[in-house]
């Protein structure tokens, strides 16, 4: 059987993007088998055409444009990890791409613009590898979990604090001590404050609240702390009541309607949530009909995100050779905050 060309530009090559052309690269000939369908990455779009790299050099561009500008190029995958990105995205659909990202930032921020855009122009928009890394947390709620309606959601979201907390639990360790650690393993970046400070897992907050409960609430409207202040004494005080502290993403239906939040939590250790260590992430899900369930996996790094990447390319590839790619409903629709 004649195998369906998909032809991607991939617009980024730090640590995701590399994931991306490496997991192609291992991978090819077995997605090929599994799917007939020939990925191919035409064009890559880099910051500095200088350095050296995996990429053949006649496949590199300094111009995110000349991607979605190629007519050849069906698929744009966005992973430059700029907050600016989102033009970029928006500008590959208005050219009739579809479009993968990983961006939780350009997600977050563009949520609401990007769905309407995917929808205008009849392509296909996926962003899995925006929230939680590997973890396929957002085609389950998008897919299989979509007969519930959700009461709860908690989720370690962000694989840099659990870390540091983890060390800081488990050894007695210092906070600025276990981050320079982390630091220099590559878990956490030289500039530690969107990590740190929830801002990161606010962003991925701000994408689970649309999915989940249909409320679209920007990042900087969730109330948001981080793990900067805390201290052995703290860490020192739980253990004394039997809890562990994690940073946690959580929102809930009460009273007095939805209510969510980013801070360090106190957990009892017999919740699922107390045994995620390191820089795995979780996410804890209570449904109306499915009741408790929890996705465990690493949240981060190059070929896990890169898997949940291909996860979406894949399902975008499909749907191109039935000649079906496009969103006809915008998930995530207004709802009472």
């Amino acid at each position: 059987m004649e195998r369906k060309q998909i032809k991607i530009g991939l617009m980024g090559l730090g640590t995701v993007g590399g994931g991306v052309w490496q997991l192609l690269q291992m991978n090819r000939e077995s997605i090929a088998a599994k799917t007939g369908l020939d990925f191919e990455i035409a064009k890559v779009a880099v910051r500095d055409l200088g350095r050296k790299r995996a990429v053949p050099a006649e496949r590199l561009t300094d111009r995110p444009e000349d991607l979605y500008e190629d007519p050849e190029i069906q698929v744009i995958v966005g992973v430059l990890g700029r907050p600016d990105e989102g033009r970029h995205l928006l500008a590959a659909m208005n050219a009739g791409k579809h479009v993968v990202t990983a961006n939780k930032a350009a997600v977050a921020a563009d949520y609401e613009a990007l769905r309407e855009a995917a929808e205008r122009n009849k392509v296909l928009f996926r962003y899995e590898a925006s929230v939680a890394g590997g973890i396929p947390i957002l085609h389950a709620i998008e897919q299989s979990l979509q007969g519930n309606e959700y009461q709860e959601l908690m989720g370690i979201l962000n694989g840099t604090t659990n870390y540091i907390l983890t060390h800081m639990t488990e050894e007695g360790a210092d906070y600025a001590d276990v981050l320079k650690k982390a630091q220099e393993l590559g878990f956490a970046e030289p500039d530690p404050t969107a990590d740190v400070e929830g801002i990161d897992a606010a962003n991925k907050l701000s994408i689970l609240l649309s999915l989940v409960f249909g409320a679209r609430v920007l990042p900087k409207d969730i109330p948001t702390e981080g793990i900067s202040r805390i201290s052995g004494a703290d860490i020192a005080a739980a253990k004394e009541q039997g809890c562990k502290i994690k940073l946690i993403a959580r929102a809930a239906k009460t009273d007095k309607g939805l209510e969510y939040s980013v801070r360090p939590t106190l957990l009892p250790k017999e919740h699922p949530l107390a045994g995620v260590n390191n820089e795995f992430n979780a996410v804890f899900l209570k449904g109306n009909a499915v009741d408790e369930l929890m996705f465990y996996g690493r949240g981060a790094g190059a070929l896990p995100t890169a898997s949940a990447v291909w996860g979406d390319l894949i399902e975008v590839g499909k749907e191109i050779a039935k000649g079906a790619a496009y969103d006809l409903v915008v998930a995530g629709g207004p709802a009472e905050a």
